[in-house]
């Protein structure tokens, strides 16, 4: 194998943990400001959910967002949409299980949305330290090919070369600690995301079917005036 072939690979495998490298980081960056982001909105929209007097006063509550908003809020679309008259498939399921639909399907979307990048994090973590051996074998054909033409085998001729040649499996193992533990951490926080998902709808369902499963008008939904619950009564 020729020295030019042999120095392009090892540039090249180096040069593609250089890559590995920033996808890591950038995904590190991007998913602990998704997690932390979401966390946050999660916590304010949970305390202006509980604090609603009713149900119809949390389906109404301005600047919503957050995975536990767009859950509440395709719950109240399928209360709204269940009002008894089957019209399609869709609309063929009872209220409960009309709700309960919904609630899973927007579940799925918010943990596909969090499960995003993972996967490129696992196969950083499992393939860069093979990379890096990969470099360091033909490094180290390129080491003993200069040996043997240095006609010598010498420690000081051998040292060097050898020592050159396996930067590359340290460069991989550096690469692929990082994205093991990334993995490892978001998957943990993506399955206590995905518990906090599952007690909201629970707990969602249950107050839907405390109002039999329907969402009242506007005009007919509680006012609260310092904390007092009273229904307007028109003229």
């Amino acid at each position: 194998m020729s020295e030019f072939l042999t120095t392009l690979i090892v540039d090249g495998t180096l040069w593609a943990l250089g890559v590995f490298s920033v996808l890591t980081w950038s995904l590190i960056l991007i998913k602990g400001w998704q997690h932390w982001r979401i966390a946050q909105q999660d916590r304010r929209y949970g305390k202006a959910f509980w604090a609603a007097a009713c149900l119809e006063q949390a389906a109404a509550l301005d600047d919503a967002t957050g995975p536990q908003a767009r859950l509440a809020a395709s719950g109240f679309a399928a209360l709204r949409g269940s009002d008894g008259t089957v019209h399609d498939l869709e609309h063929s399921w009872d209220r409960q299980e009309l709700l309960e639909r919904h609630l899973r399907q927007q579940i799925h979307k918010e943990r596909r949305s969090l499960e995003s990048g993972l996967a490129v994090l696992a196969s950083i973590g499992s393939t860069a330290p093979f990379v890096g051996l990969f470099g360091t074998v033909f490094g180290i054909i390129h080491a003993l090919s200069a040996i043997s033409h240095a006609a010598s085998a010498s420690i000081d001729v051998v040292a060097g070369p050898i020592g050159e040649a396996l930067i590359a499996t340290g460069v991989g193992i550096a690469v692929a600690v990082p994205a093991v533990l990334a993995y490892n951490f978001f998957l943990r926080r993506l399955k206590l995301a995905g518990a906090d998902f599952d007690d909201f709808a629970t707990d969602f369902v249950n107050l839907a079917q405390q109002n039999g499963f329907r969402i009242r008008p506007a005009a007919n939904a509680p006012t609260v005036v310092r904390g007092v619950a009273f229904k307007e009564v028109a003229a």
